[in-house]
């Protein structure tokens, strides 16, 4: 399908059970947000909007983006989940934008040619929901791609995203598969002593 597909990196977490801000910690001499955004940057889509928190721990993370060609999203609620740094990531989307396809800050080995895959196979499909999938195990994760058309349907609270509207267009998804190995991010910092010992950092 013709038209902008836009890349959304959520970034705007308070990281409460990891004690630290996430989007900040260093992995191979980059920040995890860094990484992120880079990753969907070198995908290949018409833009990308990072969404971030108010306050200093925002000018912090804008900080460690400085230089990227990235559109900032403000979310005043963070504290009200992921679902809010959702919406203020379709907020900032122009108006010609035919599908968001939405990251983690805290995925680092999501890489470029695994978002180019989402991508590309909603240019094919135009299906209204492109998912990720992890191993043969077939774990479902971010990132994942809605259709402009869905937008609207955002309307779900919480620290999760529209599960909702996943559930409702399941049979019309169309889904990538990626390594198991990507499947990894930071919630704990016992998540982080994994990571970093596997990335050997």
């Amino acid at each position: 399908m013709g038209g902008p597909v836009w890349g959304v990196v959520l970034a705007a977490g308070l990281s409460r059970r990891l004690g630290q801000p996430k989007q900040l910690l260093t992995l191979g001499g980059e920040t995890l947000v860094r990484r992120a955004a880079r990753a969907v940057l070198d995908a290949g889509f018409a833009g990308v909007v990072a969404v971030v928190p108010l306050g200093e721990l925002g000018l912090r993370v804008r900080a460690a983006l400085t230089d990227l060609p990235l559109t900032f999203a403000e979310c005043p609620r963070p504290d009200l989940g992921l679902s809010e740094s959702f919406r203020a990531g379709l907020t900032a989307l122009p108006g010609e934008a035919v599908a968001a396809h939405f990251a983690l800050a805290d995925m680092p080995f999501v890489t470029a040619p695994h978002h180019r895959a989402v991508l590309e196979l909603f240019r094919e499909t135009n299906a209204p929901l492109v998912l990720a999938r992890y191993g043969e195990g077939g774990v479902r994760a971010p990132p994942h791609l809605f259709r402009a058309d869905l937008f609207s349907g955002f309307t779900q609270a919480g620290d999760h995203g529209p599960k909702h509207l996943i559930h409702e267009y399941a049979s019309q998804a169309a889904w990538v598969t990626l390594p198991s190995a990507a499947l990894r991010d930071v919630d704990t910092p016992e998540d982080w002593a994994r990571l970093r010992g596997q990335a050997g950092s």
